[in-house]
């Protein structure tokens, strides 16, 4: 038989699903797993007006999840259309633009209602309660009911109805977990609201997460429930952020260069209250941070983004996890400006955990010691390989802490050889302490207190150098140490930017323009030609898919432009802007600051000390070198006395 004979495929045929099916289709977009029922369903008591939100779960919420709030509440009336799908008395259908709550589809309870085993109770101000049944899609009688005010939504065996879903689910543990981070983001962006979280897996009642309703002005309690969720240690390091720029307003907190993480996992952004995980905000606020912090290394921040509803579309993702803005650029822009400005304003200032990561250090520890790994001188526990990971929280600073064995090199190292020091009390000499190969005998000078009065300064007044590296100072709380080549290293960086920004990137004209295939791309690329040549890029069209380039930054050297062209067409397309030449010009310029800083070993006069500790004080961002690193650490009298038992 050949093709021609061949019968015919069979057409298919276009049939109307059932609403069943439709509800069950439906649910499979909204709701992913037990996280995303209780996100639609906490979002419901918000929108309802609820003070008090409480939420049990059961088996990471398969089992059970039951929210209840002191909202308005519905009538008995309202119930069964509550469980229809698209009913809604959010939005009345004539601007699907101008959304002011967090639902608005009219699709969450009906779609959870397909999928499990669902009871609405509920009680409006002047009604009685009552309650209604849906399960597996079919919809029960309104009955009577006992409750005092607002509304409980009950929903037991999450998928009951879709059994191939529950393959999927993760263990109860990650869908617990995963619940209860959608809980806390949720209550991050409502500090009036209580939240309360608990767990009756196998019968028992534990309190999981609980957080009171916040009191006084919005910035107060925002930065109150921020501390609740977050930690004190974010609240006391972190700046307020506060611009406004086109009708768009940020506010928040953004944690300071040396707190940062070693994930993305501290950067919440918020959009009319609406927690969302965009990847054009977060590359904003790592951009804002971009010539503080070192690639692999993660700003913490809780931004909040307000604007009319118009300027957002909220409705291009089916959990409403995205947005897209009419003008990116403009949000773009006031996140990167504001935090910027934030950052430049805390001068000098470090984070304050780097005090007690010092004085960790000191602190005896466990130690592993593993032959071939540094000669035993890492602790196991704080490899970079093992932080973060395993369950155990990554450190807000990752520093190496010392074995047992590095304590004893280091002691053995340092022991002083003064006349007389190895001669015993008891009238005969000891033999004076082995000094390991290749050890020299300590570093130090003192400096006389010629100026007393700089000790109110906030970095003190310069009393001793140590090692040739270590700058010692005295503040009337406590004390500073300071890496002067780190500290120097980023003061001359700053002031390389300040002279590039005043005089402009110099340009290198290429003898023979370089001619780079783009193919589509190069449109989208021609379209930034002027800002790139601000920078010192100049290109120009040449045919169809190709750009000649015709000027490249002299400071760059021999590049290779392809290369780059490519870096910042990649940028362009998935983050509508661009910061790979201007990163890499940073880059240039923090290598030129690193060889023309103050080297390590230089021995410095009292004078030079104190200058540098003035000029840190007098210049934004020198809280942390140029890869992001502390320049200095201080410890205060308190803590010192602790370490020696004085407290």
């Amino acid at each position: 038989m050949t093709l021609q004979d061949a019968p015919p495929p069979a057409r298919p045929v276009i049939r109307q699903l059932d609403e069943a099916a439709i509800n069950r289709i439906a649910a499979g977009e909204v709701v992913e797993r037990p996280a995303s029922a209780v996100k639609e369903l906490v979002e419901n008591a918000l929108d309802a007006g609820a003070r008090r939100i409480e939420v049990t779960i059961a088996a990471g919420g398969k089992r059970l999840i039951r929210v209840k709030d002191d909202g308005c509440g519905m009538t008995p009336d309202e119930l069964p259309l509550a469980l229809a799908r698209h009913a809604t008395s959010k939005i009345d259908g004539s601007d699907l633009l101008a959304i002011h709550s967090f639902g608005f589809r009219g699709e969450a309870l009906a779609s959870l209602g397909a999928v499990g085993r669902l009871t609405l109770t509920s009680r409006a101000h002047g009604f009685e309660a009552a309650a209604i049944r849906v399960e597996g899609g079919r919809l029960g009688p309104v009955t009577p009911a006992a409750l005092e005010r607002g509304t409980v939504v009950e929903l037991r065996d999450l998928f009951h109805a879709t059994p191939a879903r529950l393959k999927f689910m993760r263990t109860d543990r990650a869908e617990g977990q995963a619940l209860a981070e959608a809980l806390r983001r949720l209550a991050m962006a409502e500090p009036h609201v209580a939240f309360v979280l608990r767990d009756a897996t196998e019968g028992r009642d534990r309190e999981i997460f609980r957080v009171d309703a916040e009191t006084g002005d919005p910035v107060a309690a925002l930065g109150h429930r921020l501390a609740a969720i977050l930690g004190r240690e974010f609240h006391d390091n972190a700046l307020p952020i506060d611009g406004t720029r086109e009708g768009l307003h940020l506010t928040g907190f953004a944690a300071l260069p040396t707190y940062s993480r070693g994930a993305g996992v501290s950067q919440h952004v918020f959009v009319n209250g609406r927690p969302v995980t965009d990847r054009q905000l977060t590359g904003a606020l790592r951009a804002a941070y971009m010539d503080f912090l070192s690639r692999d290394r993660f700003p913490a921040a809780a931004l909040f983004v307000e604007c009319d509803p118009h300027l957002v579309d909220v409705n291009v993702h089916p959990a409403k996890s995205e947005v897209r803005f009419r003008d990116a650029q403009a949000v773009r822009g006031l996140i990167v400006s504001t935090i910027r400005a934030a950052l430049s304003g805390a001068g000098h200032r470090a984070s304050t955990t780097l005090a007690q990561e010092t004085l960790g250090m000191m602190r005896p520890g466990p130690a592993v010691e593993r032959a071939g790994d540094a000669g035993g001188l890492i602790d196991e526990e704080d490899r970079p390989e093992r932080s973060g990971r395993g369950g155990a929280p990554a450190r807000i600073y990752q520093m190496d802490r010392p074995s047992m064995r590095a304590v004893q090199v280091a002691r053995t190292g340092q022991a002083p050889l003064a006349p007389g020091f190895g001669e015993s009390s008891f009238g005969f000499e000891t033999a004076p302490p082995a000094r390991l190969p290749g050890t020299e005998a300590p570093s130090a000078r003192v400096e006389p207190e010629e100026a007393p009065g700089d000790e109110s300064l906030p970095l003190g007044a310069a009393r001793a150098q140590l090692h040739g590296n270590w700058i010692v100072a005295q503040t009337e709380t406590g004390m500073v140490l300071v890496d002067q080549h780190a500290a120097h290293e980023r003061l001359v960086y700053e002031r390389l930017k300040r002279q590039m920004a005043e005089t402009g990137v110099a340009a290198q004209a290429l003898l023979v323009p370089e001619i780079v295939d783009l193919g589509a791309g190069a449109g989208r690329l021609l379209e930034a030609a002027e800002e790139l040549s601000k920078l010192g890029l100049t290109i120009e069209s040449f045919g169809s898919g190709t750009v000649a380039v015709r000027e490249t930054p002299a400071i760059l050297g021999r590049i290779d432009a392809g290369a780059l062209l490519r870096d910042i067409l990649d940028e362009l397309e998935d983050l509508d802007a661009s910061t790979a030449l201007p990163a890499r010009l940073d880059a240039i310029l923090s290598r030129v600051a690193c060889h023309g800083s103050v080297r390590s070993g230089r021995r410095m006069r009292a004078e030079e000390m104190n200058a540098l500790l003035r000029e840190m004080e007098a210049t934004p961002g020198s809280g942390q070198c140029n890869h992001g690193r502390p320049t200095y650490v201080e410890l205060q009298l308190s803590d010192i006395e602790k370490l020696f038992g004085r407290r």
